[in-house]
C-alpha cells in the first residue's frame, strides 16, 4: 500500500473508476450503479467530488452537492444562502482500505470544501444498524441525528437486499464545537460503564442466542432519563447472513425504538463500541434529551 492521496477527481478515466468501485463496495445490481456521466455533470456544476488514490488506483470516493434546508418554506424573506446546505450523496471505500483512515480523510476534505463556500451544514443518510458506520459518523466525526426515515431508498440489491432501507438522516454542523473537538482530536472515547454510572439508561437489554447472535428484547424501557443508550448488533451483516429472520426483527425493533425516542425530543449524539467481559464486541448509541 502506497501513501494514500486525497484529491479532486480529474477527468473521465478517474470518473469511470467510480462505477467499478460501486459494484465492488456494495455488490450492486447494474441498475443501481450511479453512472459516470452523472458524477461528471454534478462536478462540472460545482459539486464536491473527491477521490482517494493508492498510486493511480482509486480506492475510495465521496460526492456532495448543494441542497436546501427543510422547514423554511414560510420564510419568504430568507436569502438563498441562508437556505443552503450540502448533501453527501454517496461515499465508499474498498474493503481492504477501511481501516486506513481513508473515509475520515475524505470527510475532512468535504468539510474543508463546505467551509470554503460558506456552508455550515452537511447531511447524509446511513443504515443505523451498521455499527461501523455509526461509530464513524456519530462517534468519530461528530454528526448528530434526530430523524429516522423508513425505507428511504426503497428496494435495493447487494448488501442492502431483502430488508427495508430505513436510514438515519444525519446533521453534521461542521463549525460546531462538537465537530471541531473531534477534528482536533480533543475528545476521549466514551465508555459504557462511565455512562451508566452517570445516569444513562439502557433502553433495550439484549441477549445472545445459541448461535452467539445478539437478540433484541420484546420490550424496551419507556421511562426516559436525559441520557438513553440503545444497543445494536456489532455485525449486522453477519446476522443477515446467518439468520435473516433475526435481522428483520432488529429492523423492526430499532425502527420503533428510534422513532419513539426522536418523537419524545431525543437526539443521537454519540456512539460507544467496546468488548464485554466475554470478549464480544458491543455497540451502543447514546441519545440525549434536547441535546442536554
Amino acid at each position: 500500500m502506497n501513501k494514500i492521496e486525497i484529491r479532486t477527481v480529474q477527468g473521465w478515466d478517474e470518473i469511470m473508476q467510480i462505477e467499478e468501485l460501486q459494484r465492488i463496495i456494495w455488490t450492486r445490481d447494474e441498475r443501481e450503479v450511479m453512472p459516470g456521466h452523472v458524477f461528471h455533470a454534478l462536478q462540472y456544476n460545482g459539486a464536491s467530488l473527491y477521490g482517494a488514490f493508492d498510486g493511480a488506483q482509486m480506492i475510495g470516493f465521496m460526492l456532495a452537492t448543494l441542497a436546501t434546508v427543510e422547514g423554511l418554506d414560510h420564510r419568504v424573506d430568507q436569502v438563498a444562502a441562508a437556505r443552503l446546505k450540502m448533501f453527501s450523496v454517496i461515499a465508499g471505500v474498498l474493503p481492504g482500505y477501511r481501516d486506513a483512515d481513508v473515509g475520515y480523510r475524505l470527510k475532512v476534505a468535504q468539510r474543508e470544501f463546505a467551509m470554503r463556500i460558506g456552508v455550515r451544514l452537511i447531511t447524509w443518510t446511513y443504515d443505523p444498524l451498521e455499527s461501523r458506520n455509526g461509530r464513524f459518523n456519530i462517534g468519530k466525526i461528530g454528526a448528530v441525528c434526530r430523524k429516522y426515515v423508513r425505507n428511504f431508498h426503497g428496494e435495493m440489491t447487494g448488501i442492502n437486499a431483502g430488508l427495508e432501507t430505513d436510514r438515519f438522516d444525519l446533521e453534521w454542523w461542521i463549525t460546531s464545537n462538537r465537530v471541531k473537538g473531534r477534528a482536533n482530536k480533543e475528545r476521549k472515547p466514551l465508555s459504557l460503564g462511565s455512562l451508566l454510572s452517570g445516569g444513562a439508561l439502557l433502553t433495550n437489554e439484549c441477549t445472545f442466542n445459541n448461535e452467539g447472535l445478539l437478540v433484541p428484547p420484546p420490550n424496551y424501557i419507556s421511562h426516559p432519563s436525559n441520557l438513553m443508550l440503545v444497543e445494536i448488533p456489532a455485525d449486522f451483516q453477519g446476522i443477515k447472513q446467518q439468520d435473516f429472520a433475526l435481522a428483520v426483527r432488529w429492523r423492526e425493533h430499532t425502527r420503533t425504538l428510534f422513532e419513539n425516542l426522536f418523537d419524545s425530543g431525543f437526539m443521537v449524539t454519540d456512539f460507544v463500541r467496546q468488548q464485554d467481559s466475554e470478549g464480544r464486541q458491543r455497540s451502543y448509541y447514546l441519545l440525549t434529551y434536547q441535546d442536554a
